[in-house]
């Protein structure tokens, strides 16, 4: 199928915009340029209406880190999902995904709580996936005192996706069922090399080869074990027992064929599985609703399966 119109013309302005490629600027101006195309330019009436959204803290592995809780309107309790934000594991915060988790909450009916674990590269590998792991172990214990109903999913795009898929495996051997795991366009493995889409969609569609090794070097270049499962959680050696997954994956992203392999290996290993394809799509794609009915669409579909799942 061929690239969206609409998210062509996104493309189109980000690269008349003379904004400097994220790759060749500081981790500082890539923060704030992603902070300025995500919440930046949005307008108050594209803002999803919640019921409630209150900042707090939550345990992370080194001390509390920030975190924000999203309630739906109506009588709850709800379900509750743990958001990991995406952005390379260097840029993101709670706000360049404030929509995203207002949609997920709205459409899911489910309370949210959305974790701003710490970056690289002032904290590298591991620190951001053991923040992961320690906020989600406590807002399991702690969900029907934070106002769910003891479901507890995790959920989580790129970057953030790698984390839920790893979080999932860490809590499953540790014994703490999770509901559900959706993993929007996860990063999953970290040899590029073996997929298609890394070499067919590496140049022109938002996330390119180049800002990709940068994300990855400042997180984890130091290491040397490229196979460890927290950080390519489609390497792990068991891949049994994990909970139902939705992985959405993008069309024109280096990272589809990942998604679709780790869909394919969960299923392998007796889990369910659902892969929903963005045909059109590119990588970022899910907070691209309000610029692309296309995008939209599948946003609105993807949350109400694992709405779904949350409700069994």
């Amino acid at each position: 199928m061929p690239l969206d119109p609409h998210l062509a013309g996104v493309l189109q302005m980000m690269a008349g915009s003379g904004a400097k490629p994220v790759a060749e600027g500081t981790p500082e101006e890539g923060r704030s340029g992603y902070l300025a195309l995500t919440a930046g330019s949005l307008t108050p009436e594209q803002r999803v209406p919640v019921g409630s959204v209150q900042n707090t803290t939550v345990p992370g592995a080194a001390g509390w880190v920030p975190a924000r809780i999203y309630q739906p309107e109506g009588a709850g309790p709800f379900p509750t999902v743990v958001y990991f934000h995406g952005g390379g594991y260097v840029i993101g915060n709670l706000d360049t995904h404030d929509n995203m988790c207002r949609e997920i909450c709205r459409v899911a009916q489910a309370a949210v709580v959305s974790v701003d674990y710490r970056l690289a590269p002032e904290h590298p590998f591991p620190a951001g996936i053991e923040d992961a792991v320690a906020a989600a172990k406590w807002i399991v214990a702690n969900a029907r005192e934070l106002g769910g109903n003891g479901i507890v999913a995790v959920a989580g795009d790129s970057a953030g996706g790698n984390f839920s898929a790893a979080v999932a495996q860490q809590l499953r051997d540790a014994g703490t069922p999770l509901a559900a795991q959706f993993l929007i366009y996860p990063a999953v493995d970290h040899v590029a090399a073996a997929y298609p889409s890394a070499e067919q969609n590496a140049r022109g569609y938002f996330l390119e080869a180049d800002t990709m090794a940068w994300f990855y070097n400042h997180y984890a270049g130091g290491y040397a074990n490229t196979l460890d499962p927290r950080l390519a959680p489609l390497q792990a050696a068991n891949l049994a027992g994990l909970p139902p997954a939705v992985i959405v994956t993008a069309e024109f992203d280096p990272l589809r064929d990942q998604g679709a392999a780790y869909a394919q290996a969960l299923r392998a290993a007796g889990n369910q599985a659902e892969l929903i394809e963005g045909p059109g799509m590119i990588h970022g794609f899910f907070d691209m609703g309000r610029w692309s009915p296309g995008a939209q669409a599948i946003v609105t579909r993807s949350i109400e399966r694992f709405g779904a799942l949350l409700k069994k």
